[in-house]
């Protein structure tokens, strides 16, 4: 590519980093699914409980009346004894509020408390909390379809684990229409839910998935419950309770059905509040972490770190070997080519091995999920760059701005949501 010792670095790095933390995740998920998984009950035949407490579900809504009864629907049906479900209306200005009212009658478990104005998904939340009559709280996105056994998995480990603050389940793709939505199958199995078991291995997990996830409210208590000045209130959360000690758990039985972004400009949106969200937690508990107590921390923000060096090296890469195409450069500038040659070879085989052995553990979770493998391969090419453009973009954005409160607005759903 080029003769220059440090252009070199540059390329070795930018092209064997997805190398290198595949075969991490690979490691770590393959030990936590051979030690936690393999030998546990199927997620429609959870294990009994000694005893099945009183659980509160939060339901935070902004304009959702194409989905909120679905929802509601299946959080009734949850397979669980004792429970009440509370549906946050957050200043909606469709019909959100009438459909909620009327669902009630519907719904004996269902409550709905009404707020004037949207004030984000972080506050909603917290009113959703403080009228709840729990310890444990269950949070479902308002769009998203719950398996009937998830809240039993979830709270499963908030009984049997006292320093359990908080447990993460295991979104799945509902809308799978588009090239795009079926990429992001593989990227929720093969991307996601593998690293959510490697990080559990290795330390700590970056962030709960915000979609369906149960907390202790004495640990949001402790922490001062969610912030409403934080763009993604989940990564935030997740990092605050395990400052604080508490542990937080993946439970890939608790399944989750949710609609995603099949266009460029929703999946961009989304995937920059992400981004920005991982660069927010960076700025504001990064130096915390370095403490020895919290070394267990030090694996998510190593690699969280190095993702974001890797943007901005294939970035610095990229442009200038655009550059190169029409100016000529000196020779300590000048990158012959951005094609990995011999060595994306290694890079795509690894990858296939990241999405076979993923797969292979969530068959466990979906049947026939060999039939996707294909279009997961498409994944490294547009998911990577659109990565690698939201992290570049999140960094001076984040520095530049900071939202005074984080409103939320009606995100895409897909094409056929």
């Amino acid at each position: 590519m080029t003769s220059l010792p440090w252009a070199r670095w540059l390329f070795n790095f930018a092209f064997f980093y997805p190398i290198v933390m595949a075969c991490f995740w690979m490691t770590g998920g393959l030990y936590y699914y051979l030690r936690r998984e393999r030998k546990r009950p199927l997620h429609d035949a959870p294990p009994p409980m000694a005893d099945t407490p009183f659980v509160s579900i939060l339901v935070p809504c902004f304009n959702e009346e194409a989905h909120i009864a679905e929802t509601i629907q299946a959080l009734s049906a949850q397979e669980y004894p004792d429970f009440e479900i509370i549906a946050i209306n957050d200043g909606s200005d469709d019909r959100t509020p009438e459909l909620l009212d009327a669902l009630v009658a519907e719904h004996p478990r269902l409550r709905v408390v009404h707020m004037s104005r949207n004030q984000g998904k972080a506050n909603a939340l917290r009113m959703g909390t403080l009228a709840a009559r729990s310890d444990y709280l269950v949070c479902v996105d308002s769009d998203a379809t719950a398996d009937p056994h998830a809240v039993r998995w979830m709270v499963g480990h908030l009984v049997s684990g006292p320093r359990v603050g908080a447990v993460t389940g295991n979104p799945r793709i509902r809308n799978r229409t588009t090239l795009m939505g079926r990429m992001q199958i593989g990227e929720y199995s093969a991307i996601i839910g593998l690293i959510k078991r490697a990080q559990r291995t290795y330390g700590r997990l970056f962030t709960v998935s915000g979609v369906i996830c149960a907390f202790r409210r004495t640990a949001l208590h402790e922490v001062g419950f969610w912030s409403d000045r934080m763009v993604t209130e989940d990564i935030d959360i997740s990092w605050r309770l395990q400052l604080a000690g508490w542990d937080i758990r993946y439970e890939p039985n608790a399944m989750c059905w949710i609609l995603m972004p099949e266009t460029i400009r929703g999946l961009w949106s989304q995937r920059l509040r992400w981004a920005c969200g991982g660069v927010e937690v960076l700025l504001d508990h990064g130096r915390n972490v370095l403490a020895w107590k919290k070394r267990r921390l030090w694996g998510v923000l190593a690699e969280y770190m190095l993702s974001l060096t890797w943007a901005y090296i294939m970035l610095a890469i990229i442009v200038l070997w655009l550059v190169g195409q029409f100016v000529q450069l000196p020779p300590a500038w000048h990158v012959e080519s951005i094609l990995p040659r011999w060595h994306g070879v290694m890079l795509a085989t690894v990858c296939m091995l990241q999405f076979a052995t993923s797969l292979m553990i969530e068959r466990r979770y979906e049947e026939k999920m060999g039939r996707h493998f294909y279009w997961v391969i498409w994944y490294p090419i547009a998911f990577w760059m659109l990565g690698m453009l939201t992290a570049v973009v999140a960094l001076p954005r984040t520095l530049l701005h900071r939202p005074r409160r984080a409103a939320w607005v009606s995100p895409d759903r897909g094409v056929t949501a």
